[in-house]
């Protein structure tokens, strides 16, 4: 067996788990998510807890049971935690705030990049060269962390650019410096 695929799902308190026909809802404090898990696996919710069990021994059928467990573990984190990505912005210049439902970002471009918000995610600038990124969909929360990143990806000679919090850039020298004897003097 999968050995992630079946471990059941706790559900903490405060976290509500339906069914419907190939279906899966979760409601909690934050929100609510809906997933459609493939008709061949059966899902059962019992009392705190929800198992994935799957139809066969073939190999894709395993690891498509360690998926959706991972996916409904994410979706109940999200529906009680939620989840956050850090973003920082490296450069002269360089800076972005929220104005309504719209991140605007300047770089090194000649004019301002508009990023619309998608629905379910929250964006914050606490300072001009942060972003924060909130959502109860991690998927999504990564996805528009990483659109966003791709504006300006940090460059390795200067460190310019947009990169995840705590992320490490590998810096390169740049050229260097002739010689003393090479000099035309």
């Amino acid at each position: 067996m999968s050995r992630i695929g079946k471990k059941p799902v706790i559900l903490p308190s405060g976290v509500k788990a339906s069914i419907s026909g190939s279906v899966i809802t979760i409601e909690g404090k934050n929100g609510k998510i809906i997933y459609a898990i493939p008709s061949r696996f059966k899902i059962e919710v019992k009392d705190t807890a929800v198992s994935v069990s799957r139809p066969s021994d073939e190999k894709q059928d395993k690891a498509t049971h360690g998926l959706i467990r991972s996916l409904i573990n994410n979706m109940i984190i999200g529906v009680n935690e939620g989840y956050k990505k850090d973003l920082e912005i490296t450069g002269v210049g360089f800076k972005a705030q929220v104005q309504g439902k719209i991140l605007n970002i300047s770089l090194s471009y000649t004019h301002p990049i508009n990023y619309n918000i998608p629905d379910g995610i929250t964006i914050e600038t606490p300072k001009p060269n942060q972003i924060v990124i909130k959502g109860i969909d991690k998927a999504k929360v990564g996805e528009v962390a990483a659109e966003i990143r791709d504006y300006y990806r940090p460059e390795p000679y200067k460190g310019k650019g947009i990169k995840y919090a705590g992320e490490h850039i590998r810096r390169k020298a740049g050229k260097a410096v002739a010689g003393a004897g090479a000099g035309g003097a």
